[in-house]
């Protein structure tokens, strides 16, 4: 079942014939209901039942012939968890029964591509969501239908306020749209928050940097690598590097331009670290797993 993508956009879409939905931070999941049983898969294809079993029992009220398209989240302490839900996807079959019963999931349906064996991908999105709402309003959690508004200021005030539940930005879609299975006919827009970050390495040369290596001052200070540099940020790196008085020093043990950083797409990272650090404005998604921060600018007058 290939489902359908987003595309990120950097400001809220408006206009007649929108529809936003709360985009919520877990694990795309497929839940299709035949008359056999039940499967959950993952984005990938991957077929993961075994690792959610809470939600193939409560799966097994749909009727035969159901899938759905959504998000498998967990709850905890008030705001969704996204490493939580790794580890439920992680977990052993024996290990997955007892997590279902400690780390229970829910799924946050925002499609249904199939009801009773009709196939609905070529109906409108309008027509789709009111068969969801329909079908899950009864059953009530773990399976539940995201929100969904068509009144644009209540989105923007969901994109500002819903952050501090997990919640990581907002998913827009026309109303009268068909499913665009494979594509990305939806759109994205994630939060983010430009922030000042200690900035402690840097990958390429001195002459020519091409990302820096970050630490934030939210999360566990794990070193994440930015978005590559444009042109004039480069320069900006170049002439901050020249002007210390000293080589950069690495930490022990590590050798100039030795040390490593993992990063997103693209695994170990050599990068040349810098003590002490400078300091970067930087554009990031508020959670921490997604898309690379954006050097916006060196703050060299710190």
């Amino acid at each position: 079942m290939r489902v359908a993508l987003a595309a990120t956009v950097r400001t809220l879409p408006r206009g007649a014939g929108l529809a936003y939905e709360p985009k919520f931070d877990g694990h795309r999941l497929v839940v299709v209901r035949t008359a056999e049983g039940v499967a959950l898969q993952a984005r990938s294809g991957r077929i993961v039942t075994a690792a959610f079993p809470d939600l193939a029992a409560a799966a097994r009220q749909l009727p035969a012939g159901t899938v759905l398209d959504g998000e498998v989240v967990v709850w905890h302490a008030g705001r969704t968890d996204f490493a939580l839900v790794q580890r439920r996807a992680a977990a052993t079959a024996a290990r997955a029964a007892v997590l279902a019963q400690s780390l229970p999931a829910s799924y946050a349906a925002f499609d249904v591509l199939e009801l009773a064996g009709l196939d609905l991908r070529g109906r409108t999105y309008e027509r789709r969501r009111a068969l969801l709402v329909d079908l899950l309003l009864p059953l009530g959690p773990p399976l539940q239908p995201v929100p969904m508004t068509t009144d644009p200021e209540l989105a923007a005030t969901w994109y500002e306020t819903l952050p501090a539940s997990g919640i990581e930005g907002l998913v827009v879609k026309r109303m009268d749209q068909t499913y665009p299975a494979g594509r990305r006919g939806w759109q994205k827009l994630r939060h983010t928050e430009v922030r000042d970050a200690a900035v402690v390495g840097y990958t390429g040369t001195p002459r020519r940097p091409l990302a820096l290596v970050l630490v934030l001052p939210v999360g566990d200070e794990t070193p994440l690598v930015s978005s590559p540099l444009t042109a004039a940020l480069r320069a900006d790196v170049v002439a901050a590097v020249a002007e210390r008085e000293a080589p950069a020093r690495t930490p022990a043990g590590s050798r100039a331009g030795g040390a490593t950083v993992t990063a997103i797409g693209l695994g170990e990272v050599p990068y040349r670290p810098l003590d002490p650090p400078l300091t970067a404005e930087v554009r990031h998604p508020s959670t921490a797993r997604h898309p690379p921060p954006e050097v916006l600018r060196l703050r060299t007058e710190l």
